[in-house]
């Protein structure tokens, strides 16, 4: 790595740590420490379920600030270095702009390609873990009596050997209702299994009046058998169906296709769902986005610049996520196509970004 790159790299570091640590403390200011007060009074929390469901809540919050932070340490990068007329000496060097935008760029490529890692691994399971504290140690298995659309997973290690899904939950009952259950080996769908409804008789699961379908031959054969009762493979107690719902923020990417999956082999709208997905490629794209932007944008002409800079971020910001928020909404009420829901931010913003880098080139 060259002198020059190294010198820029830290001009922008610094201020991608301060966004980070700052922005980071507006979100948990105005939003997470209001809910957890809201949890003490409704719910009496203790200050250990309190500080854990605050500690849990980080990860989520961290990742919406990269975006934002990376924008605040290009804009205060290269700000600083146009103020100190560094920009000029290194233009006059020979230096042509997107070389000396460059190594901002490739941070922010990576920390976008980090973000994802962090996005796939780290918060869905911090999300988990936030919401089992919130029902279990908080609100103490307050949970909703039924559910819609149920999936249950049978899992050893990696691999999937059952899945089951129910069109309604009665936790009253406990009773599934509107069932199919599907039975894989080595990964092959091998067997399907629908039935009217699926019971709890206090050991076990007992599936009435149901069909079995046979998919493992490969004659292009059909089997079929029918049946009035007989043993659920999940061995899930009725407390726990509803404890293994998860919600669309703690699923991986994995999962969520899986989920789609099934849902969609049923009928059920699965937009949300795919625009989660899709996020999850989406969000951790808006750094390299953001780092676009904010490059050009330091090379305004305004000295002393660090409160215009942080101005200038948190206005971008505002706009990105104002975007997000409504083709997220369009993308979930099927108005337009899911992917294109999630990516439009990057497509509009990212679109402006380069506009501002052929205008510095010129």
């Amino acid at each position: 790595m060259r002198i020059l790159d190294k010198y820029i790299l830290k001009e922008f570091i610094g201020p991608f740590l301060f966004g980070v640590c700052a922005f980071t403390a507006v979100f948990v200011g105005t939003g997470t420490l209001y809910r957890i007060a809201s949890m003490i009074n409704e719910y009496g929390a203790s200050a250990a379920a309190a500080a854990k469901v605050l500690v849990l809540a980080l990860p989520s919050i961290v990742v919406l600030t990269f975006p934002m932070s990376v924008l605040l340490g290009a804009l205060m990068a290269f700000g600083r270095l146009s103020a100190a007329s560094e920009i000029i000496v290194m233009r006059a060097g020979g230096q042509h702009f997107v070389r000396l935008a460059m190594p901002v760029l490739v941070a922010a490529f990576f920390i976008s390609l980090g973000t994802t890692a962090f996005n796939e691994f780290v918060v869905p399971r911090a999300n988990n873990a936030y919401n089992r504290i919130i029902n279990e140690e908080i609100r103490h298995h307050a949970l909703p009596v039924s559910q819609e659309h149920v999936i249950i997973k049978n899992v050893h290690g990696q691999n999937i050997y059952g899945l089951l899904y129910a069109r309604q939950y009665d936790g009253t009952e406990k009773e599934f209702r509107d069932i199919t259950v599907q039975e894989f080996e080595q990964d092959r769908l091998v067997r399907v299994e629908k039935a009217d409804r699926a019971k709890w008789n206090g050991k076990k699961w007992i599936v009435h009046q149901g069909s079995i379908y046979d998919v493992s031959s490969n004659d292009n054969t059909s089997r079929t058998m029918t049946f009035e009762n007989q043993e659920l493979p999940f061995m899930q107690r009725p407390e726990k169906v509803q404890e293994a719902q998860k919600k669309p923020e703690e699923l991986t990417i994995r999962e969520l296709r899986q989920q789609i999956r099934v849902l969609t082999a049923h009928g059920v709208d699965v937009n949300k769902l795919k625009v989660e997905m899709y996020n999850r490629f989406a969000l951790p794209l808006a750094s390299l986005v953001c780092a676009l932007i904010g490059a050009p944008l330091g090379l305004q002409k305004q000295r002393g610049s660090s409160s215009i800079g942080f101005g200038i971020s948190v206005v971008t910001i505002f706009i990105y996520y104002s975007i997000m928020t409504l083709a997220d909404a369009l993308g979930n009420g099927g108005t337009i196509a899911p992917a294109a829901a999630a990516f439009l931010p990057d497509i509009i913003c990212g679109s402006v970004g380069i506009f501002l880098m052929i205008r510095k080139m010129q």
